[in-house]
């Protein structure tokens, strides 16, 4: 879809279109080109059948919003959740003039104005700056939005009273790990929270930690269990502590305890606990073991075990019924005896293809169990389990 196709969507003939492609949901894909095409020209029917689709799919991270919204199938999958970019929103105060510097479809833009914000928006790529705005003034937003097709450096942070950047984590050759090659990279980044009073960065949560600035604080956030991003909060938005982590839905959050040390190591217990992602990568693995009583059953690897079923929202709980060095043959046996088909591989510091190992044990039963593939040393271990 190009920009004078995307304009065409907003007029009351695309307004059209776009309802008359939402009653096509199911139909067979060429049906429903035809049946459009009766009316609408091919330009206006492919744009009105694209946003159709993505509205469908984009109803898991925007919810009913999703019907209202505009989208490009790149600009979709790099958005932020709702619940996500709802929980950021709520820190930065109410009143606030944002900077949104890299504002992409404008998933994060719209939760700032929601908590009270005004924000000015730019992005690269007209297209994408176009439909930021449409967003916005579909749900009622406008008044507190505006959004135009710029670079990055053409808005000055001393300007706002909060810097908002998303740098594209996207290259031709594909989704890119490094910050040096963010656009705009990681150096034109931290230049621009240089000239800000108070900054909130939205990065991948793999960023290694010696990219995040001195006395910012580094916060990965999950939701139902997925690391979703890693936030870095400067100046005047930096709290305390210099990492946290953060559970969505539910809104717990964890900080480091200065008072522990390394956690303990030891042998398997009846229990194994799976931390959440978001407090692994926040380096909180011991303030866990310590809420459970646990141990590690590798100074290495973020599995907590322990002979206690202690509830904590920070980690999964399995019972261990069986542990054994890992061998496929011994494996395969253990699950046949215990007739499980249905099997949930985890793995941490293991080499094993879960996929390969999968298809090789080739199973049938009817019970369910988890597999826990680890190694403890460079021994590699596999632990038979049930629910904790």
């Amino acid at each position: 879809m190009n920009l004078d196709a995307f304009r065409e969507l907003l007029t009351p003939r695309g307004q059209e279109a776009l309802d008359a492609a939402a009653g096509t949901a199911g139909d067979d894909p060429v049906a429903a080109v035809t049946r459009l095409r009766k009316t609408y020209d091919a330009d206006l029917t492919s744009a009105a059948l694209t946003q159709a689709t993505l509205r469908l799919r984009a109803r898991e991270k925007f919810g009913a919003d999703a019907d209202l919204m505009y989208f490009t199938r790149t600009g979709l999958e790099q958005a932020t959740r709702r619940e996500v970019a709802d929980h950021r929103a709520r820190r930065v105060p109410a009143g606030s003039r944002v900077a949104d510097v890299c504002c992409g479809i404008g998933g994060d833009l719209l939760a700032l104005a929601r908590a009270g914000c005004s924000v000015e928006a730019v992005d690269t790529d007209p297209l994408t700056a176009a439909i930021a705005q449409a967003n916005a003034d579909a749900l009622g937003l406008g008044d507190r939005v505006s959004v135009r097709a710029a670079d990055a450096s053409t808005l000055d942070p001393a300007a706002f009273d909060v810097l908002f950047a998303d740098p594209a984590r996207r290259t031709a050759r594909g989704r890119t790990f490094d910050p040096m090659g963010y656009s705009p990279p990681w150096p034109a980044v931290l230049e621009m929270v240089a000239g800000a009073g108070a900054a909130c960065l939205k990065v991948a949560p793999g960023i290694p930690y010696e990219f995040v600035p001195e006395g910012a604080e580094a916060e990965w956030v999950s939701y139902r269990g997925d690391v979703k991003e890693a936030v870095i909060w400067c100046g005047a938005l930096a709290g305390e502590t210099a990492r946290r982590a953060t559970m969505l839905p539910s809104g717990a959050t964890m900080t480091p305890d200065p008072a522990l040390g390394e956690p303990a190591t030891g042998p398997v217990g009846r229990y194994i606990y799976e931390p959440d992602g978001a407090a692994i990568r926040a380096h909180l693995v011991a303030e866990i073991a310590a809420s459970v009583g646990g141990r590690l059953l590798d100074p290495q690897i973020a599995y907590i075990t322990g002979d206690a079923a202690t509830p904590t929202p920070w980690a999964s709980r399995y019972e261990v019924h069986e542990t054994m060095p890992f061998s496929l043959k011994r494996l395969r046996a253990a699950l046949r005896e215990r007739g499980a088909g249905n099997v949930t591989i985890k793995k941490r510091g293991s080499a094993v293809d879960v996929d390969r190992l999968r298809k090789d044990l080739r199973l049938s039963g009817d019970e369910s169990a988890v597999v826990i593939l680890t190694r403890i040393g460079d021994r590699p271990f596999a632990f038979v389990c049930g629910p904790g």
